[in-house]
């Protein structure tokens, strides 16, 4: 059995924080991060308002996109690091959210969890388990970043974005791969709040409790993996990187994209960018993109698209698609 994409939303969070709010607040300015990165401002969500509320708003739009209701559902998946509780799951509560009947459960990949999802729900598919998968990729980091922290701070956004995987009779994902190197969490992880330092009264109000980064490790992994990971899905795919009509590469820093551009030898015409609005919102980067990719008329039916995406674990993945919608 294929599967295709047939439905898809988004949403962020009213509040911007831009560059010049930042500069109020930390030792930072809008040229060096722009120059850095290419972000201009993030959504930030509000205290009251966590993962699950903006997960559940993604998904009904994705189900109103693809005329289904919650009750259709086979399996609801949530990608995120920054879950409403430790446990239960959030897709547990969004499934009570949205209405829907079926199983649910998350998937932690960091940045690269929301193709994860798209494939573990292709497999769910593919094997006449499910025909419907909502797949959801939300995230808060704005709640754990330490805004004392220049390099970390002016990195990372709130938001969400989901898609609805349908069986289908046309192929829509046509190939993937993933892959994940665990020797050095410590390149890009959040040390506290897990069973190997756990919130205690000596570790609550630490910078152990923040998202901590190794910034130049992880963006000379960055530049590697994104171009030889599209490029290993478009093999499985049967297809070359001139056979690519848009590119949605995560959104975490416009010179990675830019290094996995010229890999790949893609023109910017083919490369979809929103990063400057949004920042780095890890999990739901691409599904953010690929909403805003349709809204603006970037794809459309019969396009080849590829998406890839880097996080912490180290993990990363990559998927080819053909746009049947």
């Amino acid at each position: 059995m294929h599967s295709a994409i047939t439905g898809w939303g988004k949403f962020v969070p009213e509040r911007i924080l831009s560059n010049a709010d930042l500069e109020r607040m930390v030792e930072t300015s809008d040229e060096w991060i722009v120059s850095r990165t290419g972000i201009r401002e993030r959504r930030i969500s509000a205290p009251d308002q966590p993962s699950s509320h903006l997960a559940i708003a993604a998904g009904r739009q994705a189900l109103e996109c693809a005329g289904l209701q919650a009750s259709d559902l086979g399996l609801i998946i949530v990608c995120t690091v920054t879950g409403d509780y430790t446990f239960p799951a959030t897709a547990n509560l969004v499934q009570d959210g949205l209405g829907a009947h079926c199983p649910a459960f998350d998937l932690q990949a960091a940045c690269a969890g929301w193709i994860y999802g798209l494939i573990t729900a292709h497999q769910f598919i593919a094997t006449g388990t499910a025909r419907h998968v909502l797949v959801i990729g939300v995230e808060e980091l704005s709640k754990i970043v330490d805004y004392t922290d220049r390099a970390t701070c002016v990195l990372f956004g709130d938001g969400a974005g989901a898609a609805i995987l349908s069986a289908s009779e046309e192929p829509g994902i046509l190939g993937f791969t993933m892959g994940s190197d665990g020797a050095r969490p410590e390149q890009l992880y959040r040390p506290a709040g897990g069973s190997c330092i756990p919130i205690t009264k000596d570790t609550v109000g630490t910078s152990a409790t923040y998202v901590h980064m190794m910034g130049s490790e992880v963006f000379k992994f960055a530049t590697r993996i994104m171009g030889s990971a599209m490029e290993e899905a478009l093999v499985m795919a049967g297809l070359t990187r001139h056979d690519i009509d848009l590119f949605i590469p995560h959104q975490a820093n416009l010179r990675i994209i830019e290094a996995a551009m010229k890999r790949l030898e893609l023109p910017p015409e083919k490369v979809f960018v929103n990063l400057e609005k949004y920042g780095n919102t890890s999990s739901a980067a691409i599904p953010i993109a690929l909403c805003e990719a349709i809204e603006q008329g970037r794809i459309q039916t019969g396009n080849r698209i590829g998406m890839v995406a880097f996080g912490g674990g180290l993990s990363w993945a990559a998927i080819a698609m053909r746009w049947t919608a």
